[in-house]
C-alpha cells in the first residue's frame, strides 16, 4: 500500500516508521493516541494548523 495524504497516521507510521521524526518537529507529539488510528495525514495536518503540502513534502509522500 502507498501512503498518502489519505492514509492514517498508523498507517504512514507502520509503513514509514522513521516519519515519526518528522511529525515530531511539526509539533504531532500525539503519535500513539486513539485518534492516530483513525486520523489521516490530511487531517492531522489541518487539525494541528500545518499547511498540508509542506507536511507531505517533509514526509516524503504524495497527496494522492
Amino acid at each position: 500500500m502507498a501512503v498518502t495524504a489519505e492514509s492514517t497516521i498508523m498507517e504512514l507510521l507502520q509503513a514509514k516508521p522513521e516519519s515519526a521524526q518528522v511529525l515530531f518537529r511539526f509539533g504531532m507529539g500525539c503519535l500513539g493516541c486513539a485518534v492516530a488510528r483513525g486520523e489521516t495525514v490530511r487531517e492531522a495536518a489541518m487539525a494541528h494548523g500545518i499547511p498540508l503540502q509542506e507536511l507531505l513534502t517533509a514526509l516524503g509522500i504524495p497527496e494522492k
